[in-house]
């Protein structure tokens, strides 16, 4: 039986009337007497749903979206609070997986917290739209890199370079005019540590929340908190450059930390808190090195070293932002009114650093450094 064929069922026989709604006892008979064309995961998933509602009803529109492979916020509570437990093994117990599959399985433990939503993902998975996005970033990150290390023959601190910051491609507050330079300074990083620390970052962590949330909210997660990291120097650390990814990075990582630990008891990833601890104390060490660096110069310089606010703004959109997108598995953001309330919040910064930036420097008599 063909979906569409299924819908038309569904409907003539059990919601003839159009009210939007179906009997429990109905859809489970239709279940156990039709062989429905669902993989074993779903079809638990929809007998799940059907028996956790208390009031005899199931929405219609809800069932359609779950076999168009679609979830709603209301889908999920009601498996999480539903009676019945799903009957199939869990993932871990499954077998003879290809390579493939067993590493679907490792990212589906890594990033979910649930063991309905890692079966769901697992099931779903396809390698159509590959997960480019961070992949892509990284490799272009290490491509300027190189070919800036060639041209300076400098591998370490090159900040410390004049020619360096004559990039076109570094924030300067004197080039602020030039509105690309708030995004492609993610693009230029100080040295060698910097570029290999965030590059393994997004790497370890970017690739497989993409893999599971989509190209589309990662690249936004990403990218919000790129330009949140320039934006909040240019307002809080005015005299200053950036470079580095590093705002777009703690946004996902600590996006990533923040659901973990708010969903500890269901996270099921090897070594949990030791890694936590791990990842915190490098992240901390990273902020603690651009400070040191910001403030204390090892080095002669002619202006101001790059700014350590775009670590810390970036963790803010990884706190706000992005957590509200990776516990949105699967569903729909723009139904979620905390989702509004962050984009407008988003807005309103943006806004507002927007006129920071045109009105703020002149009115407070800021001496920026002469742009190289």
């Amino acid at each position: 039986m063909d979906r569409s064929s299924l819908f038309q069922l569904i409907q003539e026989q059990l919601d003839p009337e159009n009210t939007g709604f179906i009997a429990v006892e109905n859809f489970t008979s239709l279940v156990e007497h039709h062989e429905l064309q669902l993989d074993p995961s779903k079809l638990d998933m929809l007998l799940a749903l059907v028996q956790s509602n208390e009031e005899g009803q199931v929405c219609y529109q809800e069932l359609i979206e779950l076999m168009n492979s679609k979830r709603s916020s209301s889908f999920r509570r009601a498996i999480a609070n539903g009676r019945r437990t799903l009957q199939r093994e869990i993932l871990l117990d499954e077998t003879g997986l290809g390579l493939y599959k067993r590493f679907v399985r490792y990212v589906a433990y890594e990033i979910l917290p649930c063991e309905t939503d890692r079966r769901w993902y697992f099931h779903q998975n396809r390698l159509c739209p590959p997960p480019v996005f961070i992949a892509i970033v990284t490799i272009v990150q290490i491509i300027v890199f190189m070919c800036y290390g060639i041209i300076l023959n400098k591998w370490v601190l090159q900040t410390y370079q004049p020619d360096f910051m004559k990039s076109p491609l570094v924030y300067h507050p004197g080039h602020r005019a030039q509105v690309w330079r708030f995004f492609s300074y993610m693009f230029m990083h100080v040295g060698l540590e910097q570029l290999g620390f965030n590059a393994l970052l997004q790497l370890m962590i970017g690739v497989p929340l993409e893999m599971v949330h989509g190209i589309l909210r990662i690249s936004l997660l990403y990218m919000a908190g790129v330009l949140a990291g320039s934006l909040t120097v240019s307002i809080t650390d005015m005299r200053a450059p950036v470079v580095g990814g590093s705002g777009g990075v703690y946004a996902l990582c600590s996006a990533h930390l923040a659901n973990v630990v708010m969903n500890w008891a269901g996270m099921r990833c090897p070594y949990k808190l030791l890694r936590m601890i791990l990842a915190l104390v490098c992240m901390s060490s990273e902020v603690g090195r651009a400070v040191w660096l910001r403030f204390s110069p090892p080095l002669p310089s002619s202006g101001p070293q790059p700014s350590f606010m775009a670590h810390l703004s970036g963790a803010v959109v990884g706190i706000s932002m992005g957590l509200l997108i990776l516990r949105s598995y699967e569903e729909s953001l723009q139904k979620q009114c905390s989702w509004w309330v962050i984009v407008f919040s988003f807005i309103t910064f943006l806004l507002f650093a927007i006129f920071w930036n045109i009105f703020a420097y002149e009115l407070l008599g800021v001496q920026i450094p002469p742009p190289p």
